[in-house]
């Protein structure tokens, strides 16, 4: 959520600053500002709405060379011009992606001390804070280092003091924050994306750390206030991967990317039906617990299934939300599996941090290199997914499963499982050639739709529903088949549209009478399948490639985002930006 691009150097400071943010605006935002340094002082822009806004209220051609920037999701105070960052206080102004969990003691002690605040935010106490402890102390970084440990929450800062107009400040708690060097400056921001159009060479802060930037140079204190050496990455990939690349939509070019996702995901672990040492070597683990949030947690389920028919371990699945929050039961035995496309999901990387106190073993499911998650898990298994914009994943999620379906097969102990594998991205570019928008005409009108499928299926139906809810916000609910006679049957009638999924021989029968249950009772039954049938049970049929059940869910879920795809742009829905959702939750 939200997003940071701040920039010092010897050009022009705001373009920058501006194209940087717009490679952000994936991450959800509703209002956007900057501020920069023109003739040795802090001028502030900020506006409601899109970064298109902001760029109409400023000259992109002023001489500045030191400016920083944000995109804002609200979370404390309405999305307006106010509220929105960067926020001054004093001689200190400052951007921040995160949480303050105990702004109000913070804000009430200022207000004691005469300090005045005028937005409804928490970001507001912390230039409050830094001005304070600083007309205490004139020493920059160690008024940053107190500011920061009296602070509890999430942050990543982007800050400027009057007293040093020539330097940007730079520091972060369990929020992600990059520095990036190019040959004329630095950058800062919340993700590589931000800066590949001027350089992939990057460095990682961690937690407590603070970063001094000027136009020649860069200084990393560690919490101790040690000057610290950091390791320059490399990002592997150019900008083309974050730009549309003539397709009308992110969600839609990284759907047509699902093909090269799948190979490049398999050909990482797997070589010659063997698999690479990028696969670790797993002990016997007796029981798996997965953790993960949204699409995540949907994959996680659609693994319980695999992994409890392949390698006969038994698996829970649960909500890092909730996970957290209760009593788990561990043996020695137990591994848990978090899984997050950015790697910085808050509510999973505090589960992680929980079961890892907790002294049971971790593994992480990430698509970002060096993301929190993957830090700080025992295992690390990466996704090749690349970059993904569009807020409702599509290519990552595949690339997941994908892994979770090779995971299962080095748990089970059975190679000759990966013979399945050969031929899906064949499969997978047959399903995408396909036109869905005929299914999408007989579902964008309708408010309510739903979902049926059992087992694996129900996994998928979830995932589906979410897609097409939170890209169309059509309310999709998903429903265990089995369950529609104890309540659920009730919400059916004329003509609603229900998707029904349909791939396990051993329970296709089973399904097929809930399908026929819906469409006695006048439902518009899209049938999802592997399998030919002559009946009259469905209005519309989707055929799939029949493949074994452990890859199939791959292909089972690209006809579910491309109709998703086709409703939202039916219903002239902001796609790639769904509102009030955000691409990386870094906050509870």
């Amino acid at each position: 959520m939200c997003g940071i691009v701040g920039y010092v150097g010897k050009e022009k400071a705001l373009p920058r600053i501006l194209s940087g943010l717009k490679f952000l605006e994936y991450r959800g935002y509703d209002s956007a500002g900057v501020a920069y340094v023109k003739e040795n002082k802090i001028k502030i822009v900020k506006e409601a709405g899109r970064i298109s806004a902001l760029e109409a209220s400023l000259n992109k051609e002023e001489n500045t060379y030191l400016g920083i920037g944000h995109t804002r999701w609200a979370t404390h105070g309405v999305p307006n011009k106010i509220n929105s960052h960067p926020h001054k206080s004093g001689k200190f102004t400052v951007v921040h992606n995160g949480i303050i969990e105990n702004y109000m003691e913070l804000k009430d002690m200022l207000i004691e001390k005469g300090i005045e605040f005028k937005t409804d935010t928490d970001t507001e106490v912390i230039p409050a804070l830094l001005n304070y402890n600083y007309e205490q102390e004139k020493d920059i970084i160690k008024v940053i280092n107190k500011t920061i440990k009296m602070l509890k929450g999430s942050f990543a800062l982007g800050i400027i003091c009057d007293d040093d107009l020539d330097s940007i400040y730079a520091t972060r708690y369990d929020s992600p924050l990059i520095i990036a060097h190019q040959k004329n400056g630095y950058f800062i921001a919340s993700d590589v994306p931000a800066i590949l159009n001027y350089t992939n060479k990057y460095l990682l802060l961690d937690n407590l750390e603070i970063a001094k930037i000027n136009v020649n140079n860069l200084i990393v204190f560690n919490s101790n206030l040690q000057k610290i050496n950091k390791e320059e990455l490399t990002f592997v990939g150019t900008s083309d991967d974050a730009m549309l690349n003539g397709y009308e939509h992110y969600m839609l070019k990284e759907i047509h990317e699902e093909a090269k996702v799948f190979k490049d995901t398999f050909n990482y672990y797997v070589l010659e039906n063997q698999f690479k040492e990028t696969m670790p070597n797993l002990k016997d683990y007796h029981d798996i617990h997965i953790v993960a949030c949204g699409s995540a947690y949907y994959v996680g389920y659609i693994a319980k299934y695999l992994i409890e028919k392949y390698a006969s371990i038994p698996v829970l699945v649960e909500v890092a939300s909730e996970y957290r929050y209760k009593k788990n039961f561990y043996t020695k035995d137990t591994l848990v599996i978090i899984i997050s496309q950015s790697g910085e999901t808050a509510d999973s990387l505090a589960a992680l941090r929980q079961v890892k106190e907790d002294g049971i073993d971790t593994m992480a499911i990430v698509n970002v290199v060096e993301s929190s998650i993957a830090r700080e898990a025992k295992y690390t298994l990466y996704v090749k997914a690349g970059p993904e914009i569009a807020v409702a994943t599509t290519k990552a999620f595949l690339a997941q499963t994908t892994l979770l379906a090779l995971l299962t097969v080095k748990l089970s102990k059975n190679n000759e499982l990966l013979k399945e594998f050969k031929g899906i991205d064949k499969n997978i570019e047959e399903l995408l050639s396909r036109d869905y928008l005929k299914y999408a005409k007989e579902i964008y009108n309708h408010n309510d739709a739903f979902f049926i499928g059992r087992n694996i299926d129900y996994a998928l139906c979830l995932e589906g529903s979410l897609k097409l809810k939170e890209t169309s916000y059509i309310n999709a609910v998903s429903f265990q088949a089995g369950e529609l006679k104890h309540g659920t049957i009730s919400l059916i009638s004329e003509n609603t549209p229900v998707i029904a999924i349909n791939t396990l021989d051993s329970i296709r029968n089973k399904t097929i009478s809930n399908i026929k249950e819906v469409k006695a009772r006048g439902a518009n039954v899209l049938y999802i399948t592997n399998e030919n049938v002559r009946d009259n049970f469905y209005n519309n049929i989707i055929l799939i490639p029949k493949v074994a059940d452990i890859v199939s869910p791959i292909l089972t879920v690209i006809p579910l985002q491309l109709i998703a795809y086709e409703v939202a742009k039916l219903r002239n829905c902001d796609i790639d930006k769904p509102r009030n959702l955000a691409k990386s939750v870094t906050v509870e």
